[in-house]
């Protein structure tokens, strides 16, 4: 019989839970966190530098949610194979799922993918890490609990040539509730570069997950982009950390038990 499967059983499962039990309201989503790439696929006919670069994970996310996890107390979800093979923040009809091009890299292993193809990736990764997400927050909700849900990525600081120059994006799409008490907080603590929408926004189709968890449930939810270079190492990793947290219990604050942002 003829195995179909994208992952071998000896690689593990699509996506990994930690602090599934978290006290924290916050519901940590890691979609980029992993490089690793299903031996199925192999390097996909890409080097050993693309391999290791921005366009197959985002570097130093995953740790950062980490840390979060352990300060906050909150549970994280992540995927543990990379963005190349399927990028966990799109959905299964859209080409950017499967690229053909990441920034300056062709990606050979994802040329002329076919209906079968597209469908057996989506199979493997995308809907085991969603249906994963869709367990811990509806059974958190059955509970009567609140939630508010947060993703971390991070972004190159230098993208097709052009320097940018903001530390930390927070991203919403149609619900800017939690997004807007972020911002506030870190005026109130006078981070600098920290921005709206920022290096994407809604229009860049990069809100996908924040869609099918958190606006399709009406609870709310924000996007975090931090610049990669800030959190190469774990010294970078954990001042960044401790910075967002500090930042979410403070947003986290100024919501009142139905979600909704005081003015006060």
């Amino acid at each position: 019989m003829h195995d179909d499967r994208l992952i071998e059983p000896s690689e593990g499962p699509a996506f990994a839970v930690r602090r599934p039990d978290g006290a924290s309201d916050v519901v940590l989503i890691c979609e980029h966190a992993s490089k690793t790439m299903p031996k199925a696929l192999g390097t996909m006919g890409l080097d050993e530098a693309a391999l290791e670069s921005h366009i197959a994970w985002d570097i130093g996310a995953q740790r950062v949610a980490e840390m979060l996890s352990d300060r906050l107390e909150a549970p994280l979800v992540s995927q543990r194979f990379s963005r190349l093979a399927y990028d966990c923040n799109r959905p299964p009809e859209v080409a950017g799922a499967y690229p053909d091009r990441s920034e300056i890299y062709d990606v050979p292993g994802n040329a002329g993918l076919s209906a079968e193809d597209k469908a057996r990736r989506a199979e493997a990764l995308y809907h085991p890490f969603h249906e994963a997400i869709d367990a811990l927050v509806d059974g958190r909700l059955s509970d009567g609990r609140n939630v508010v849900l947060v993703t971390v990525h991070s972004f190159t600081p230098v993208y097709f040539g052009t320097p940018r120059e903001g530390h930390l994006g927070i991203l919403h799409d149609d619900d800017s509730r939690f997004a807007d008490a972020m911002l506030e907080a870190a005026q109130v603590l006078e981070l600098d570069q920290v921005l709206r929408n920022y290096p994407y926004g809604p229009q860049d189709g990069v809100t996908h997950t924040l869609q099918r968890h958190g606006l399709t449930r009406q609870i709310a939810n924000v996007m975090l982009e931090i610049r990669n270079d800030l959190i190469t190492d774990e010294a970078g990793q954990a001042v960044w950390a401790a910075r967002i947290a500090e930042l979410l219990e403070m947003s986290l604050g100024r919501l009142n038990p139905e979600g909704v942002q005081d003015d006060a």
